[in-house]
């Protein structure tokens, strides 16, 4: 039963509407209308949770998102994300949420997951896990790529957050794939080679009133300002430094 979900998705769609955002959906009709499929989408922003999820509006599908521990361990974020039915991952404990994806997609579901895992801080794709691929040949389920443009304007990392009205939001769906599992990494790098070229050209067809040159939420190579990949990971390093040592502080002062 989805008590929460349909409420969700119509405050969501006000929300949207108080926010002035314009929408621009291309490619919807690759999600079927049953049975399981999985998502991938690529991770640039804070909401994208929010917007993954009408990728499949039009096919009638509830997404199920695959996230990270800490979401369904908040006082607030956890119920909320259980009732939704969303898919726990726990990165020490990977196996559990493998298995609960694939039944999932096995009893026909739509589950959606983020193949970098994190957020990428120069809104270029980072490096993917294998898990979409091998989750998706396991189930034997389509994997269906989608690229997200412009949720990232509203929060992020390193950025203020800003809902002022007016922006553009896009999402581009691709062509199913139909990984068998036999090669996990090759089909993985040819997820990412998709999802990238889907990227440029969503980037290309975005507003250009709306990323003018030197935009921080656009890629350097496309003119913007946004961290190269290569001072992303120098950033992304520093911030697992700087959580570990958080994390040390306090267990030193849990003992104490």
């Amino acid at each position: 039963m989805d008590l929460t979900y349909p409420p969700i998705i119509v405050a969501a769609k006000t929300g949207f509407k108080l926010l002035g955002q314009r929408f621009v959906m291309t490619g919807t009709e690759h999600v079927p209308r049953s049975g399981g499929v999985l998502l991938a989408y690529n991770h640039i922003g804070y909401v994208d949770f929010v917007y993954g999820g009408l990728a499949a509006n039009p096919s009638g599908r509830l997404v199920r998102f695959m996230a990270k521990r800490e979401i369904f361990d908040h006082r607030l974020g956890g119920p909320l994300m259980r009732s939704l039915h969303h898919i726990e991952v726990d990165r020490g404990e990977g196996v559990a949420s493998f298995r609960t994806a694939v039944d999932r997609l096995r009893e026909g579901e739509a589950v959606g997951i983020f193949p970098e895992a994190t957020i990428s801080r120069s809104m270029e794709l980072k490096e993917f896990k294998s898990g979409a691929v091998r989750i998706a040949a396991e189930a034997g389920v389509p994997l269906v790529p989608v690229i997200m443009w412009g949720t990232q304007r509203m929060m992020t990392k390193d950025h203020p957050r800003d809902f002022s009205r007016g922006k553009t939001i896009a999402l581009t769906v691709g062509a199913p794939l139909h990984p068998t599992g036999a090669d996990p990494v090759g089909e993985t790098a040819e997820l990412r080679s998709v999802m990238s070229r889907m990227l440029d050209e969503t980037i290309a067809a975005y507003p250009a009133d709306e990323q003018p040159p030197g935009s921080w939420w656009l890629p350097d190579r496309h003119g913007g300002s946004a961290p190269t990949p290569e001072r992303a990971e120098e950033l992304d390093a520093a911030e697992k430094r700087d959580r570990a040592a958080r994390r040390a502080a306090k267990r030193a002062q849990n003992r104490s």
